[in-house]
């Protein structure tokens, strides 16, 4: 109550000062510009996963879509391959998610959503190395958690659809100390930060928890108590080495 009343007195003298107020939603509304690059998570990996993991998932899809709706440049967003499991519990626990905006929803697989041409898996089983966004084409996200036990299986389902993949270029900018892992939403934000700023490294020290063990390469070994205890959603989907990215997606 007390910051409401301070908010409206805040408006009330900007107001006597001829200044404009500029609410939160007016201000994203003209700071942000939607790219028209794509980002699909790959949800057709239901029957691959336990329940626990699934509601996972959907916690990460969540995220995704919230992390999206702030961003500076918000990509299309899509999911496919949406039913089983996780639409039961999205409909059972999160009602709402039908009403959600600026995304696009559909059972259908990926690759009859948008043409093989402009796909890209990304999975880190891929030889090839991400080094800049195309914003023509659309980048699958794998949506499967604990993807340890299904080690490769985004890359053999590129490979058998004769589609394009690559890896982010993770060892190229940060060291991982250890074994671990990477969330869905991780890989999402990534993306997000990279579009905004233009620099790999930059979106993984923003994006990865430092108490993942992800610091700057010649940076190592630096991050303090309290920074590593701001880590955020660390739901298991991915997990990378200390010298490859392993199971990216």
């Amino acid at each position: 109550k007390e910051k409401r009343q301070k908010r409206s007195l805040e408006r009330k003298n900007q107001g006597e000062e001829g200044g404009e107020f500029v609410g939160r939603k007016r201000l994203r509304k003209e700071v942000t510009t939607s790219s028209p690059l794509r980002l699909v998570i790959d949800c057709s990996f239901d029957n691959l996963m336990m329940f626990k993991d699934v509601r996972k998932l959907h916690k990460q899809i969540q995220r995704c879509y919230s992390v999206n709706r702030r961003a500076v440049h918000p990509v299309q967003f899509y999911l496919t391959s949406l039913g089983g499991q996780l639409k039961q519990n999205m409909d059972k626990t999160d009602e709402g998610w039908v009403n959600w905006k600026d995304i696009t929803v559909k059972t259908e697989a990926y690759h009859e959503v948008v043409a093989k041409e402009e796909l890209v898996y990304l999975t880190s089983d891929s030889p090839n190395v991400l080094t800049e966004l195309d914003e023509t084409k659309a980048y699958v996200i794998g949506g499967l958690v604990d993807h340890n036990h299904h080690k490769g299986v985004t890359f053999k389902r590129a490979q058998e659809l004769g589609i394009d993949h690559a890896q982010l270029p993770l060892n190229s900018f940060v060291k991982m100390n250890s074994r671990k892992v990477l969330a869905v939403n991780h890989v999402f934000e990534i993306m997000l930060v990279y579009l905004e700023k233009g620099n790999w490294q930059e979106a993984f020290v923003t994006v990865l928890p430092l108490r993942k063990g992800a610091m700057p390469l010649g940076q190592e070994g630096t991050a303090t108590e309290d920074e590593e205890e701001s880590d955020r959603d660390s739901d298991t989907a991915e997990t990378v080495t200390p010298t490859t990215t392993e199971s990216l997606l």
